[in-house]
């Protein structure tokens, strides 16, 4: 390593940075969980969707999710190429089984990050707010105390 390079190393610890490698796989881990994201939100939703109306048609996904049809029905393609989703002509999108795994994976992610919130002292419906977007980037050693003091919260 050159006096420079050394030097900036030296410069970036003492400021209180991470080593360049580490800031490299917190920033490659954040690109990762931003594009899982959509991928699971609209997983979750056509599985509660299904679960409570029955049916999951661009229009009520595009409702729920504040977008526009033309927006849901290419992700919709998207989905159907990953082998999330299955659609029907005339009766909506449905879940394939990895479809239907991912989308509780993720419900249970949300329920737990929101009742991490709640037993901090959130409110509850900001907790759900906020839980919505951080269940997409914790990890999974994150998740287990979050899953542990709560359940202890509770003894």
């Amino acid at each position: 390593m050159t006096a420079r390079k050394t030097a900036a190393a030296q410069a970036a610890r003492d400021a209180g940075l991470p080593d360049a490698q580490v800031h490299v796989e917190n920033f490659r881990q954040v690109r990762e969980a931003r594009r899982a994201e959509l991928v699971e939100d609209y997983v979750e939703l056509i599985s509660d969707l299904l679960a409570t109306t029955g049916r999951a048609r661009q229009v009520d996904i595009a409702e729920r999710l504040g977008v526009a049809q033309p927006t849901v029905a290419r992700t919709l393609q998207r989905l159907v190429r990953d082998g999330l989703v299955l659609q029907k002509p005339y009766r909506g999108a449905f879940l394939t089984d990895a479809g239907e795994t991912l989308a509780r994976a993720s419900r249970v992610r949300h329920q737990t990050v929101e009742s991490f919130l709640v037993a901090l002292g959130v409110p509850p419906d900001i907790a759900r707010r906020d839980a919505e977007g951080i269940e997409h980037h914790v990890s999974p050693e994150t998740l287990a105390v979050f899953e542990a003091f709560v359940e202890k919260t509770r003894g």
